[in-house]
């Protein structure tokens, strides 16, 4: 039987509200600086098809409204190619302002960077990246994908992450608040794949594959310099910490050094995730900043996750100064596959501990859902949240453990709807699935992981069948254009089968 698990992602999709200035070869401005002082609120800015290699644009105090945004986005989706030079864009003092289908590559410093200008009391804030391909960096230090210092009320969203900087990581946020960070793909994105330090408080990282990172694919934390804290410091410094309030929810993680990393981090919630054969840890207590008023690392949380692991490992590795007895664990599904007699060593009761064959449908082509007849169904604790998983499908009551929901009422039923004018369904499927909406055309593509063109549906009309029979299982995505859709809708595909 043939599966197609989808995992929606939707772009913000804005009206205009005001004129639209076309940058590149041809268009109104040869390049974003040129551009900056003819832009205002409710802008868009249209990024020509091509090759931007002009250097570090930096756009400082550029400011949208909350009803007039300015949006850059591509023509086309991933034609506009920002490549090589230090950095490719540098927000400084910005608010408002979408950064969509955008492809950043071989820059020697940061690909984008963002921040405050160094007045940590004014933030920016409100911006969205969406639709965007950062990779190949051509650093070889501390050099990071995407840069985020004192950014708050923030979207990264349906992005690839790939082949960083080994030094660096794919999302670095220093003093960084309210942010939300899902349906992302980060594949040998650096030494981190996101880490979050530096006072960051209140993201939520959810839905996103890990794969194949260097050391720790999440850094809960880190060691930063104490005059870069965001906001600053007390004097003298009381309950001080690295990152707070953080949650992670419902991710794959594939492999990886350490996928998680507790660093001076505190009420961090760890819920509702996969990982798959962990190679040294499955996670690290730690405390790397140990000047007086920081809290040990502790209060956090590690619930409802399945761990499979393909060889013995130290399941945590626990440094000083860290407060591990304080951690919660419960309800996690640990599976080792070179021993039927092993049961994990953790620093504390694992309560509701399940240990056995998670059965994932097809681990070999990343496809980590689960059959109703797993272990991990209906072997979860019921929270708050997450309410959806991987797949966006709602979870159960009571949950399966993991990313993946594995409950037959719910994966058999749900469709899958995008603002209001694409329905995708059924899902899952056995061969092929039906794209539908309250539009008379679209242009759509199958991509494959490496975003390789899989088959061209150009100018179908719908509803459009997707026949399945031909794919191999794996990961793949779909680019939808449709008459309502003045960019495109992206979604994520996993083909399954059993």
């Amino acid at each position: 039987m043939r599966i197609l698990c989808l995992l929606l992602i939707w772009q913000t999709t804005i009206t205009a509200l005001g004129k639209t200035i076309a940058v590149g070869l041809g268009g109104d401005f040869a390049t974003l600086e040129a551009a900056e002082s003819s832009i205002i609120a409710g802008d868009t800015v249209l990024l020509l098809d091509g090759v931007f290699s002009d250097g570090t644009q930096f756009l400082t105090q550029l400011n949208g409204t909350v009803n007039a945004p300015i949006v850059i986005r591509a023509q086309s989706s991933h034609g506009a190619i920002f490549q090589g030079g230090t950095e490719a864009i540098h927000l400084v003092n910005c608010s408002f302002i979408e950064l969509n289908g955008l492809v950043i590559q071989q820059q020697t410093g940061n690909g984008i960077n963002i921040d405050d200008g160094g007045d940590y009391t004014t933030p920016t804030h409100h911006i969205s990246i969406v639709n965007c391909i950062f990779q190949n960096m051509s650093g070889s230090g501390n050099n990071d994908l995407l840069k985020l210092s004192g950014l708050d009320d923030f979207l990264i969203k349906n992005c690839a992450f790939i082949n960083g900087s080994p030094g660096g990581s794919g999302i670095d946020m220093v003093g960084c608040h309210q942010g939300i960070i899902e349906d992302n793909f980060f594949d040998q994105a650096g030494t981190s794949g996101i880490q979050a330090k530096g006072g960051t408080r209140f993201i939520r990282i959810q839905r996103n594959t890990f794969k194949d990172i260097a050391q720790r694919a999440i850094n809960l934390g880190g060691s930063t310099g104490l005059q870069f804290f965001r906001p600053p410091l007390p004097d003298p410094i009381t309950d001080a910490f690295e990152a707070a309030d953080l949650e992670v929810f419902s991710n794959v993680f594939i492999r990886s050094w350490s996928p998680l990393a507790f660093v001076g981090c505190v009420r961090v919630q760890v819920v509702n995730n996969t990982f798959y054969q962990p190679e040294n840890w499955v996670l690290r207590i730690l405390q790397e900043t140990t000047e007086p008023g920081f809290l040990p690392c502790g209060d956090n949380q590690f619930q409802n996750n399945i761990v499979l692991l393909s060889h013995d490992i130290t399941e945590v590795n626990i440094g000083p100064d860290t407060d591990a007895t304080s951690f919660t664990f419960t309800n996690n599904l640990w599976y080792n596959q070179s021993d039927d007699n092993w049961s994990p060593l953790l620093p504390v009761l694992d309560s509701n501990q399940v240990i056995g064959n998670p059965m994932f449908l097809d681990a070999a082509n990343a496809d980590f859902s689960i059959p109703n007849s797993s272990p991990a169904v209906l072997a979860g604790k019921k929270f708050p949240n997450p309410t959806h998983d991987f797949a966006q499908h709602s979870f159960y009551d009571p949950p399966s453990i993991g990313a993946y929901e594995g409950h037959e009422s719910i994966t058999a039923s749900e469709y899958l709807v995008q603002d209001n004018h694409i329905i995708i369904g059924p899902n899952p499927t056995e061969n092929t699935i039906v794209i539908d909406g309250d539009f008379k055309h679209a242009d759509i593509q199958v991509l494959d992981h490496n975003y390789m063109l899989v088959d061209d549906l150009s100018l179908s009309a719908t509803p459009v069948t997707i026949d399945l029979n031909g794919l191999p299982n794996g990961l793949y995505f779909i680019r939808i254009k449709s008459s309502l859709h003045a960019a495109m809708e992206v979604v994520r595909v996993i083909k399954m089968g059993q």
